[in-house]
């Protein structure tokens, strides 16, 4: 053989073992145990990782894989979400309730998941009961490989900002409270990680990323730095124009990312979160140090926007996708033209407060959903009859007196749906969905209908996984159905969503393929009727 040939036979297996080499594995291990801490200037109990609170930071690059081992040190069962990850072909890792059954006390779980095709700025929580309202979430960002360039230029410096309500009641008590009918209470203060004080420094002239994501419970919040633009360049994974705001509303769930420019006098400045909304208004501050600082800060504290629901809605409207700039793969964000599909489905989906037995429940079109003890995931998998129906929820308000059920939507991989989010409430909605992103293509006031539909943005819209509906009004998104498995669409609101204002779309294809979804983990826990299935 000649050595021609020898050397591009040993080219092309070096080609395919590149190709084939498997992106890099980081790996983790947290326990979740109590701790105490003064947040609001008296003791309480939180919930710490690794004895942080907020938990740990974790900074992962586009298509890592991530090995988590989760111990439980709490007294109670315990799931970490991941919000916003689109765990692609591989909802058993979703860490909520209709997927995963509960770590319990003195036990753990490994999460292996990958970033699959995703940049941006993300967080994590827990999902179970109202741990959420004691702490357990931290931020998670996913930052662009090299061989991917990023629409702006690589910032000084790069800060995350977990802000959200904040109460001083012990998780149980908030829980035996909504259990007994009741509504959550006003909060008692706004945190940024997790104190009501804190700084964040810089050099003068250089620009500084801030990712800001809204992990409270229930409450909208503005954000906004005193003296200083915020050029606003990515929201949830989605690079968007890049427009300056003097204020963001950042609603519950939901993440934006930020570039600041230390291009003023040299002092410290006010950084402040505050309440949306609400007619009592609740304010954090933070501050932002120019490391050449010669003044404290001083001043009056920036307001917020002096308008309400228009404003906000107004301000939403402008964020738009970038449809030049390449996404986690090099090809620009806006090469799949979503607004030239015609949608297979369409789901309205009304929220209401309702009695259901004399007590409190929220219901989405007439369905208050309800936890199985057996997650839906593995009563799918091991064909487990009476754990769900998929004809518990019209994809129309039923108009009927609210029940509860254990409520799942079919729907077909690669259904291309369109769903409508209807608040007809006088309180600010927000909706998430596990396993996607989503373009959200309109917002509007009252009702909506079909005609509706001509103020639809089919050019660029952006995509994301949270949006926002306003009190008396709609919002619209296309999702395109390409990732199979079980997810999760609920309320962001997390006592309305513990109260049930959730389901679940059932993605199906009859066809086993492990090109659609992976198999059961082998380190899968079995719970509820799933105890002793063989794996």
């Amino acid at each position: 053989m000649g050595k021609s040939v020898i050397l591009h036979l040993v080219l092309a297996v070096l080609g395919v073992s590149l190709v084939n080499a498997e992106d890099p594995y980081l790996y983790f291990t947290w326990t979740v145990t109590y701790g105490t801490r003064s947040i609001l200037g008296v003791p309480q109990q939180v919930i710490l990782i690794n004895n942080q609170f907020p938990g740990p930071k974790l900074d992962v690059v586009t298509n890592n894989n991530i090995i988590l081992n989760l111990i439980n040190k709490l007294d109670q069962p315990f799931l970490l979400t991941w919000n916003g990850v689109k765990q692609r072909k591989n909802s058993w890792q979703d860490g909520v309730l209709g997927t995963n059954c509960p770590i319990p006390p003195n036990s753990n779980y490994t999460y292996k998941f990958q970033a699959k095709d995703q940049i941006g700025s993300y967080n994590y929580f827990p999902s179970t009961l109202m741990h959420r309202a004691a702490g357990g979430f931290g931020a998670l960002n996913i930052i662009h490989r090299s061989v991917i360039p990023i629409p702006y230029a690589v910032p000084a410096g790069d800060f995350s900002l977990l802000v959200g309500d904040w109460f001083k009641t012990n998780h149980k008590t908030l829980q035996q409270s909504l259990d007994a009918g009741n509504p959550l209470p006003f909060p008692d203060g706004i945190l940024i990680n997790g104190q009501t004080r804190t700084s964040f420094g810089g050099d003068q002239g250089k620009t500084y990323m801030f990712r800001i994501s809204n992990v409270g419970l229930s409450t909208s919040l503005n954000f906004r730095i005193q003296n200083h633009k915020m050029k606003l360049v990515e929201v949830e994974g989605s690079h968007v124009i890049q427009n300056l705001y003097d204020s963001l509303d950042v609603h519950v769930g939901q993440s934006v990312t930020i570039l600041v420019t230390l291009d003023q006098l040299p002092k410290d400045y006010y950084i402040v979160a505050s309440t949306r909304f609400t007619k009592t208004v609740l304010t954090a501050t933070a501050l932002l140090h120019y490391t050449n600082s010669n003044a404290p800060v001083s001043g009056p504290i920036p307001a917020a926007p002096a308008n309400q629901f228009d404003w906000s809605m107004d301000q939403v409207r402008t964020y738009r996708w970038n449809l030049t700039s390449n996404a986690a793969r090099p090809n620009p964000q806006g090469s799949f033209h979503y607004g030239q599909i015609t949608p297979t489905k369409t789901f309205v989906l009304a929220n209401s407060a309702s009695s259901i037995n004399g007590k409190l429940r929220y219901a989405v079109n007439g369905v208050s959903y309800i936890n199985p003890d057996t997650p839906l995931k593995l009563a799918d998998h091991f064909n487990i009859p009476g754990v769900f129906s998929t004809n518990s929820i019209s994809a129309v308000p039923s108009g009927r007196a609210a029940t509860v059920a254990t409520s799942v939507m079919a729907t077909s991989l690669h259904d291309y749906i369109e769903v409508v989010f209807q608040n007809n409430e006088n309180t600010m909605q927000a909706w998430h969905l596990d396993g996607y992103d989503f373009w959200v293509v309109g917002f509007g006031s009252g009702q909506w209908t079909p005609n509706s539909r001509k103020s639809y943005n089919l050019v660029d819209a952006l995509t994301r996984h949270t949006t926002q509906v306003y009190p008396n009004s709609w919002t619209a998104i296309f999702v395109s159905l390409d990732n199979q498995g079980m997810w999760n669409m609920r309320s962001t609101l997390w006592d309305r969503q513990y109260l049930g204002q959730q389901f679940y779309l059932r993605v199906w294809n009859p066809v086993h393929s492990l090109a659609n979804e992976y198999d059961l983990p082998n380190n899968v826990l079995l719970c509820g009727k799933a105890v002793g299935r063989h794996l």
